[in-house]
């Protein structure tokens, strides 16, 4: 493993217990950065958090990211306790049922679209005017492929990660001279407890679209991450970065 360098930085990752975002949060802390996992799971992010101590400093956060008043008490405690906010990866989503559009309940469709975009609009409104006052920072957010292409039985999901390309987009341009980078990356699926929440038919139909006939692993989505975390990423702004297995190339 090729070694991105961290030290120094201070790094919050949310659903950073499990999946995808343990992977990242490993990652950045081999990377050299202290790390504090955002989880609503009290018992899960406290058990990665002393798991992942191992490896570097690590503390975590029981927060509901739905909730604007937990998302900014949490951001003023952790900055409190590491001293700064340098890297946000907004990681935390749920997949929620496989249904057609017209057949979900309206509760359903929008505790989705709540969770995945919403929470991510949350992170980044508490965090920014942290990273403003140092004048540096990084944002990544986990979006999908459902949000470039659009999912069938999945309209919620991807309406949300199509929101938080979107909101990549804008916000990287709002922030462009500020010294702070928002990027975003767009995987297609990924082998963690998340394809436990989807039916095999669906699974099969994701599969069938990459070409390099699997599903990515959750390493490969935290290289991708520590690079665009770190100062080596210095003139990508507002993008959309594709790891998908050759499904998408655009």
């Amino acid at each position: 493993m090729n070694r991105i360098e961290l030290t120094g930085k201070n790094a919050v990752v949310t659903g950073g217990a499990r999946g995808i975002g343990y992977a990242i949060t490993r990652r950045l802390l081999d990377s050299g950065a202290s790390c504090c996992i955002w989880d609503i799971n009290e018992e899960t992010a406290a058990a990665a958090a002393d798991r992942l101590g191992d490896t570097g400093a690590c503390s975590f956060r029981t927060v509901d990211l739905t909730r604007a008043d937990q998302v900014d008490a949490a951001a003023e405690s952790t900055r409190a306790d590491m001293g700064s906010i340098d890297i946000l990866v907004n990681n935390a989503g749920v997949a929620g049922a496989a249904k057609r559009l017209w057949e979900y309940d309206p509760e359903h469709w929008h505790w989705v679209v709540e969770v995945d975009l919403f929470g991510v609009y949350h992170c980044c409104r508490s965090v920014v005017p942290m990273m403003l006052e140092q004048g540096w920072g990084r944002i990544v957010s986990i979006a999908s492929i459902a949000g470039k292409e659009g999912n069938p039985n999945a309209s919620h999901y991807s309406a949300a990660k199509a929101g938080v390309i979107g909101l990549t987009k804008a916000l990287g341009k709002e922030l462009a001279t500020s010294g702070i980078l928002v990027n975003c990356v767009t995987p297609a699926v990924i082998e963690t407890d998340m394809l436990k929440e989807l039916t095999q038919q669906h699974i099969d139909y994701m599969r069938a679209k990459i070409p390099m006939d699997r599903f990515g692993k959750t390493e490969e989505v935290a290289a991708l991450v520590a690079w665009l975390s770190s100062p080596d990423c210095s003139f990508s702004t507002g993008g959309v970065f594709d790891i998908s297995g050759g499904r998408a190339t655009y």
